[in-house]
C-alpha cells in the first residue's frame, strides 16, 4: 500500500470515529448534530486535499526518475503552481538541462573520436573486459582481415601469425613484428580504465617503408663507400700487375709462363672485382624513370618470347593464364622492362634448380587481372625455391636463394617499383609455388 494510501484510509478511519462519537453524544441535538458532520466532511475534504498536495514532490520525483531511466533528457517537467513546488521542478529541470547538454557534447566527442580512429593510419584494437576484440578501426580490418571479428580473441589465430603475435605482447610493451609476407610493424599494447576495470588495446603501425627507405640510404651510403675503395684498389693493383709482367722475360722460360698465369689469373680476379662492385653502383645511380603510357601485356609478351626457347629446352611451361584487358599505365618502358625481365628470369631459373633435384616439370605463369578497384600482375612459379627466408629479405643487396647469388637483380626490381610507386609481394602461395604480384592503379 502506498503513502499516499495509508494517508488516506487513516483521515477516513479518524472521521468516521468522530462520526460515530458525534452521534453518540449529539443525538438528541439535531442541529449540533447536523453541523458536527458537515464540519467533519469538510475536514476529510481539506485533508484530502492537503495529502494530495503533499505528496505532489514525490510524483515530480518519480516523473523525473522515468526521465532520467529512460534517458529522455530534452523533456522538461510543467509548473505546479504551487510556489513550493515550483522551485522543486526548475531544479529538476535545471538538472535535466545540464544532463541533455552533456550528452550532447559527450556524442559530439565520441562523434570525433570515432573520426579520428577511422582515419587514423594506425591500427587500433580494443579489448573488452575479458579480452575478447570489442572494437577496430578500418586499419586494423585491413591489417587483421578477420570476418566478424567482434567477440573473438587473439589467441584463437593461427600460431605465427601477425594476430598471434600481437597476443603475445606484454602490457606496456612496444616491440617490432613481422607478418607472412615479410611487412614490419611495431606493436604496442596498452590499457585504461572503464567503469573502475582495467580494459587493453593495441596500436599497430607499418614501419615497412620507413624501414626500407633508412636501409636503402644506408646500403646507398655503404655501395658509395665500397665503390670508391674497390675502385681505387683495383686501378692501382691492376697498373702494378701491368707492371710486374715486364719482369717475365728476365725469368727463366718455365718460371715466366708460371709468373705470367699468376699474373693474369690475379688481373681476372681483380676485373671481376671491379665489375661485381660496378653492379650494385649502376643500382644505386638509376636514374629518375620517365613515365609514359604503356601497355603492361604487350611488355610481358616481350618478356615470354624472350624466355620461350629456354623454358622448351629446360621442359618448362610458359604462358598467360588470365589476361584481362587494361589500360596502359604511366611509367619507364625500360626501367620496367628490366625489373619485370629480372623477375622472370629469376622465376625460370626456381623452375631450373627445382627441376634438377626432382626431376619434375615445372612452370611458370602470368596474370593480369583487373579487380576493379586495382589491376595486379603476378608471375608464378613452381620453383618455390623461398624456404624460411622472409621475402622481404631478398630485396637487400648481398642476400639470395641462389648459390653464388648477389641479390642484385632483386634490389634492382625493388628500386625500380619503389621509384614507379608500385605495391608488390613475393611470397609462397601455400601450395608449392612462389607468387611475385604488382600492383598498378586503375586509370580512367
Amino acid at each position: 500500500m502506498t503513502l499516499q494510501r495509508r494517508l488516506h484510509v487513516y483521515l477516513v478511519a479518524v472521521h468516521v470515529l468522530l462520526a460515530g462519537l458525534a452521534v453518540l453524544l449529539m443525538r438528541e441535538n439535531t442541529v449540533m448534530f447536523l453541523a458536527l458532520e458537515v464540519l467533519l466532511l469538510i475536514s476529510l475534504m481539506l485533508g484530502m486535499r492537503l495529502v494530495a498536495l503533499a505528496m505532489q514532490p514525490l510524483e515530480y520525483t518519480e516523473r523525473f526518475r522515468d526521465l532520467i531511466q529512460n534517458e529522455d533528457y530534452s523533456a522538461r517537467l510543467t509548473d505546479s503552481k504551487v510556489p513550493e513546488l515550483d522551485e522543486l521542478v526548475v531544479l529538476f529541470n535545471t538538472m535535466l538541462g545540464t544532463l541533455y547538454r552533456e550528452r550532447l557534447a559527450l556524442g559530439e566527442q565520441r562523434g570525433f573520436l570515432d573520426s579520428l580512429l577511422e582515419a587514423t593510419p594506425a591500427a587500433v584494437i580494443v579489448f573488452d573486459y575479458e579480452n575478447k576484440i570489442s572494437l577496430m578501426n578500418a586499419s586494423a580490418h585491413t591489417l587483421l582481415r578477420l570476418d566478424a571479428p567482434q567477440g573473438k580473441a587473439l589467441a584463437d589465430c593461427p600460431e605465427g601469425s601477425l594476430a598471434a603475435q600481437l597476443d603475445a605482447l606484454p602490457l606496456h610493451h612496444s616491440s617490432l613484428l613481422t607478418d607472412a609476407d615479410g611487412r614490419r610493424y611495431r606493436g604496442q599494447r596498452g590499457q585504461f580504465f572503464d567503469r573502475g576495470f582495467a580494459r587493453h588495446f593495441l596500436l599497430v603501425d607499418e614501419l615497412t617503408v620507413e624501414l626500407e627507405t633508412s636501409e636503402r640510404a644506408t646500403y646507398e651510403k655503404l655501395i658509395r663507400v665500397l665503390a670508391h675503395e674497390v675502385n681505387n684498389t683495383v686501378a692501382a693493383t691492376g697498373s702494378v700487375l701491368d707492371s710486374l709482367l715486364y719482369y717475365r722475360d728476365q725469368l727463366a722460360e718455365r718460371d715466366g709462363d708460371d709468373f705470367s698465369t699468376a699474373i693474369v689469373a690475379v688481373k681476372r680476379r681483380n676485373t671481376s672485382l671491379g665489375e661485381f662492385i660496378e653492379r650494385f653502383t649502376r643500382v644505386i645511380k638509376m636514374p629518375e624513370p620517365v613515365l609514359k603510357p604503356n601497355a603492361i601485356d604487350a611488355m610481358m609478351d616481350d618478356i615470354l618470347w624472350l624466355n620461350r626457347e629456354q623454358c622448351k629446352k629446360s621442359g618448362i611451361e610458359i604462358g598467360w593464364t588470365r589476361r584481362d584487358a587494361v589500360a596502359p599505365q604511366r611509367m619507364d618502358s625500360h626501367l620496367m622492362e628490366q625489373a619485370l625481365l629480372n623477375i622472370v628470369k629469376n622465376a625460370v631459373e626456381a623452375v631450373e634448380a627445382t627441376g634438377a633435384e626432382t626431376g619434375a616439370p615445372g612452370h611458370v605463369r602470368f596474370s593480369l587481372a583487373d579487380e576493379g578497384d586495382r589491376i595486379v600482375l603476378s608471375v608464378t612459379d613452381s620453383g618455390n625455391r623461398l624456404g624460411e627466408l622472409p621475402a622481404r629479405q631478398l630485396f637487400t643487396p648481398f642476400v639470395s636463394t641462389k648459390k653464388g647469388g648477389q641479390g642484385i637483380g632483386l634490389m634492382f626490381v625493388r628500386e625500380v617499383l619503389t621509384r614507379h610507386g608500385f605495391p608488390y609481394r613475393l611470397a609462397p602461395t601455400g601450395s608449392g609455388e612462389t607468387r611475385f604480384e604488382i600492383e598498378f592503379p586503375v586509370t580512367n
